[in-house]
């Protein structure tokens, strides 16, 4: 009895995955991602975060999207940081699936707040980064329309794990190389969420380098998997993409009691 049992929900739960995976479009992209992070000190506890992220497709030819990023920065202290702030990310129709259902490029306004945990055991630096997103994105309500006329609020959180481990020695100093891993995921929340309460995940793994205290570089693998918002004939639609991600970071210093 015990094993008819066993046998039923084997198949109940193997239908379900056939199901799930048959009621799915999926298709992939090759993505290069360069990005600029900036971090100005101002006092003890206030900074500036600048950044931009150059996102393309087919690695470096076509446009993925275009992300400029700025906040205001806090520390409570060395193992927690405070930041608020504004992006602005224009997205393009790229791959077999483009993400606005009219095949257009499309602009996003975006809010965020969020915190950052850090910490460390042994020779392994962890940091925990929580974020909320209120997001204005762009649509146009009919083909007639030249430009979005309408921006909607999609709410989002995110996580992102990341470790990082010097590869000679037990820290990260100056004229150090370590290697990094990251995962990150977007969940979206709210009455406007569509087809994707799963929004995206994210997965790094990096070798990096830093120069000095102002100035590190890193590059590596990246894999984004994103869940449209939208159905394409009644299915879900998920990208697969993957490339390469390459971040300089400057950390510099402008306050007073340096």
């Amino acid at each position: 009895m015990k094993f008819k049992y066993l046998l039923f929900v084997f198949l109940l739960f193997s239908c379900r995955i056939s199901f799930a995976q048959n009621n799915r479009l999926n298709h992939s992209n090759a993505i290069g991602w360069y990005n600029f992070f900036g971090t100005f000190k101002l006092s003890e506890k206030l900074g500036l975060h600048t950044e931009y992220q150059w996102r393309r497709n087919n690695l470096i030819t076509d446009w993925q999207q275009s992300l400029l990023r700025v906040g205001v920065n806090y520390s409570l202290n060395p193992r927690v940081l405070f930041r608020v702030g504004y992006s602005w990310i224009e997205t393009f129709p790229y791959g077999e699936y483009p993400i606005n259902g009219l095949g257009r490029d499309f602009t996003e306004h975006r809010i965020f707040e969020m915190v950052q945990l850090s910490h460390k055991e042994g020779i392994v630096n962890f940091s925990h980064r929580f974020m909320l997103e209120q997001r204005f994105v762009g649509i146009y309500s009919s083909a007639n329309e030249t430009s979005e006329n309408e921006f909607p609020l999609l709410n989002r959180m995110r996580y992102l794990f990341r470790v990082q481990v010097p590869l000679i020695g037990s820290e990260i100093k100056d004229k150090t190389a370590y290697i990094a891993f990251y995962d990150e995921i977007f969940i979206g929340f709210g009455k406007n969420v569509n087809a994707n309460v799963f929004d995206q995940n994210r997965v790094g793994a990096l070798l990096g380098y830093r120069f000095n205290k102002n100035v590190r570089i890193e590059g590596g693998y990246l894999n984004q998997i994103i869940q449209f918002g939208r159905l394409i004939n009644g299915q879900n639609v998920f990208q697969y993409n993957n490339g390469i991600i390459i971040n300089v970071n400057f950390d510099l210093d402008f306050s007073i009691n340096k």
